[in-house]
C-alpha cells in the first residue's frame, strides 16, 4: 500500500469515527432532552406549591433533583461548557474563588456567570478562567451579574460559611477551650465541609480511652484512607457523642452496634450523613460516617459515556416497548465498587412519570423523586428483602429495584418477580460478570436449582460487573510517548502502539488534586449483554448447568472485558499505564 493510500485510509477512518461520535452525541442529547421535558410540568407545579409554602427552589434545582442532567455542547469527557452552580462549587478548589468574595452561579455556553461583592480586576478574572479550564470546564469569559448587595451577602453566608480551610483553626480554638459547645459544633460543621471539599466518601473516627491509642479522624478519598486530624481522647469522646445525638442514637450506649442519620446544608445543598457506631477495643467506640451528596451522583449518560453500546442496550431494557418486557438486570462487584451509584443512575433513566418504580433497600441512601422507596427491616416480621418483594408485586410496579441479593429466598423471589413481567434490577457480590451466575446459583436451594437456573437463563438481560479505577488529575499529569515511559514488555501487555501518547502520574500533584496527582475515579466494566430472544436461550441454560464459560461462545452474547476498558482509559489519558498493568495482573 502506498503512502497516499495509507493517508486516504486514515482520513476515511477519521471521518467515520467523527460520524459515529456525532451520532452518539445526538443520541445522548436526545435522551437528556427527553428526561428534562418529561418532568418539566410536574416540577413547575411543585415549584408553585413550594413558593406558596415559603420554600424557594428554582426550576433547574428541581429538575436536577429529579435526575434530569445538564446538557453540555461539548463531547469531551473531561470538558464541559455548561454546569450548575452546585457542580462548579463541587469541582473548583475553594481557595480559588472564596477569597474573591464571589458566588458561582452557573456556566452557560462557556461563559462563567458569577456575582461579586467587590469589583474584580483583570488578573483575578484571568485566574478564575484559568482555574476553571484546568478543572475540566470550558470557560472563555466571565459574566458578572448584578445582585442586590444584601441578597448577595446573605447567599454568600449561607453558601460559603462552611469553608474547608478553617477546620484546623476551629479545632485549635476548641482544643484550647474544650468545654466550649459553640466551638465543638463549629468544628463538626467545618469537619463535614472539609471532607466534602476533599471529595471524601466516608469519615472514620476512632475514640479510645487507652493512653497509648491514637484518636484519629480519617477521610476515605478515591478509595484510600487519609489520616487528617489527631484529637485527645476526651475531645474525641465529646465529638462522637455530638454526632450520635444528631443522628438520633443512644449516645450513652457504646457497646451495641447501631445506625442513624442526620442532614445539614453545605454550599446551598442538602447533604445526608449516614452514621454507623460500634465498640472499639475495651471501652472505646468507632464511628463511620457515609456522606451522601446528590450533586456527586453521576447521571446515566455520564456514567456510561465510554460504553455507548452498553448505555443503548440498557436504555432498551429500562424502557421496554411492551409492559413486562424488561427481564433482569444485575450489577455485581465487590463492596465499594460503585454498584449503588449505577443502580441509582439506572433508576434516573427510567420514565418515572409514566412508570411505577419501587425500590427495596437496606439502607435507603438517596431519596428518589417520583419513586416508591421501602426500607428493609430484617428484625420485623415481613420486613426482609424476600417478604418486601412479594408485597411489592401487589402494588402494581413496573420496576422493582432490589438493593442486594443476599440469600436464596431473595434470589428466588426476584426471579419470580422477573418471570411475572416486572423489570427487576439488583446488585450482588461477585468478582466477574461470569462469576455472577455462579454466585446466584450457589444461593439457590438445591431441590429447585435446575428450575431457578432455567428462569435465570430466560430472564437475565445484562450483567455489569464493575470496579472503580483512580483517574489522573488532568491539570498536572505528564503527557509522554508510550515508548519513552514503558518498556517493550509493558507495551505488549497493554497491546498499544509504542508511538501512542499516554499520561503518567505526577506524584507531586497540583492545587487541583490536593498534591496527589489523582482526581476522582471512573467506571471499569466487565459486562455481558444477552440479546437472545426467549426461544433462543436454551443454550444459555445448558451452559449454566454445565460449563458457564461456554456462554461466551454463544451468538447474541455481547462481551466487554475489563482489559478493553483499561486500554481505552490509558489511551484516553485518564489512567496511568503502570496502574493499568497492575489491574490487568489482578
Amino acid at each position: 500500500m502506498t503512502d497516499t493510500e495509507k493517508a486516504s485510509d486514515l482520513k476515511s477512518e477519521g471521518r467515520s469515527e467523527k460520524i459515529i461520535q456525532e451520532r452518539s452525541l445526538k443520541r445522548r442529547r436526545a435522551r437528556l432532552n427527553e428526561g428534562r421535558d418529561r418532568y418539566l410540568d410536574m416540577v413547575q407545579r411543585e415549584r408553585a406549591l413550594m413558593l406558596e409554602q415559603g420554600v424557594a427552589r428554582s426550576t433547574e434545582q428541581l429538575l436536577d433533583m429529579a435526575g434530569a442532567a445538564v446538557i453540555s455542547d461539548l463531547d469531551d469527557e473531561t470538558i464541559k461548557d455548561r454546569a450548575t452552580g452546585d457542580q462548579l462549587r463541587a469541582v473548583l478548589p475553594v481557595q480559588s474563588w472564596l477569597p474573591l468574595g464571589v458566588h458561582l452561579i452557573s456556566l452557560r455556553d462557556s461563559a462563567l456567570h458569577i456575582a461579586s461583592l467587590h469589583e474584580m480586576n483583570d488578573k483575578q478574572i484571568d485566574t478564575l478562567i484559568s482555574i476553571s479550564n484546568r478543572s475540566g470546564f470550558h470557560v472563555t469569559s466571565v459574566e458578572i451579574e448584578i445582585w442586590d448587595r444584601k441578597e448577595l451577602s446573605d447567599t454568600l453566608r449561607s453558601v460559603h460559611d462552611l469553608s474547608a480551610d478553617r477546620c484546623e483553626k476551629t479545632l485549635s480554638l476548641w482544643i484550647a477551650d474544650i468545654d466550649n459547645g459553640l466551638f465543638l459544633n463549629q468544628f463538626q460543621r467545618d469537619l463535614m465541609a472539609e471532607a466534602l471539599q476533599m471529595r471524601a466518601s466516608d469519615i472514620h473516627l476512632v475514640q479510645d480511652n487507652n493512653p497509648d491509642a491514637p484518636n484519629w479522624i480519617q477521610y476515605r478519598i478515591d478509595g484510600d484512607l487519609i489520616p487528617m486530624h489527631l484529637l485527645p481522647a476526651d475531645a474525641m469522646a465529646r465529638l462522637t457523642t455530638l454526632l450520635k445525638r444528631d443522628a438520633g442514637m443512644n449516645f450513652g450506649d457504646r457497646v451495641t452496634p447501631k445506625d442513624g442519620r442526620f442532614g445539614f446544608q453545605w454550599q446551598g445543598r442538602a447533604i445526608d450523613v449516614r452514621v454507623a457506631a460500634g465498640p472499639q477495643a475495651q471501652d472505646g467506640e468507632k464511628l463511620t460516617l457515609r456522606l451522601l451528596d446528590r450533586a456527586a451522583l453521576k447521571g446515566f449518560d455520564d456514567l456510561f459515556r465510554r460504553h455507548e453500546d452498553v448505555a443503548d442496550y440498557l436504555s432498551k431494557l429500562l424502557s421496554p416497548e411492551i409492559k413486562g418486557g424488561g427481564g433482569l438486570i444485575l450489577l455485581s462487584g465487590p463492596t465499594g465498587s460503585g454498584k449503588t451509584t449505577t443502580l441509582y443512575a439506572c433508576v434516573q433513566q427510567i420514565d418515572r412519570r409514566r412508570r411505577h418504580v419501587l425500590t427495596i433497600e437496606d439502607p435507603i441512601e438517596y431519596e428518589l423523586r417520583y419513586a416508591t422507596q421501602w426500607q428493609v427491616r430484617p428484625d420485623m416480621a415481613g420486613g426482609g428483602f424476600a417478604d418486601l418483594i412479594r408485597a411489592a408485586m401487589r402494588h402494581d410496579p413496573d420496576y422493582i429495584v432490589i438493593g442486594e441479593m443476599r440469600d436464596g429466598d431473595t434470589v428466588e423471589t426476584s426471579l419470580r418477580a422477573a418471570e411475572s413481567g416486572h423489570t427487576v434490577i439488583s446488585t450482588v457480590h461477585a468478582d466477574t460478570a461470569l462469576q455472577t451466575f455462579e454466585r446466584l446459583r450457589s444461593l439457590m436451594p438445591s431441590e429447585r436449582e435446575r428450575s431457578s437456573t432455567y428462569t435465570l437463563a430466560q430472564q437475565v438481560g445484562a450483567i455489569l460487573n464493575q470496579r472503580l479505577v483512580r483517574t489522573l488529575c488532568q491539570g498536572c499529569a505528564h503527557k509522554v510517548k508510550a515508548s519513552e515511559f514503558l518498556d517493550d514488555h509493558a507495551i505488549e501487555q497493554l497491546g498499544i502502539d509504542p508511538c501512542s501518547m499516554v499520561r503518567k502520574h505526577n506524584t507531586n500533584g497540583c492545587d487541583l488534586c490536593g498534591r496527589t496527582g489523582i482526581s476522582g475515579r471512573t467506571l471499569l466494566l466487565d459486562a455481558l449483554l444477552i440479546t437472545l430472544g426467549a426461544g433462543q436461550r436454551n443454550s444459555v441454560y445448558e451452559a449454566l448447568i454445565g460449563n458457564v464459560n461456554d456462554i461466551l461462545k454463544e451468538d447474541g452474547i455481547i462481551v466487554h472485558t475489563r482489559r478493553e476498558g483499561l486500554v481505552d482509559l490509558v489511551l484516553s489519558g485518564l489512567v496511568d499505564p503502570i496502574a493499568a498493568i497492575s489491574h490487568l495482573e489482578e
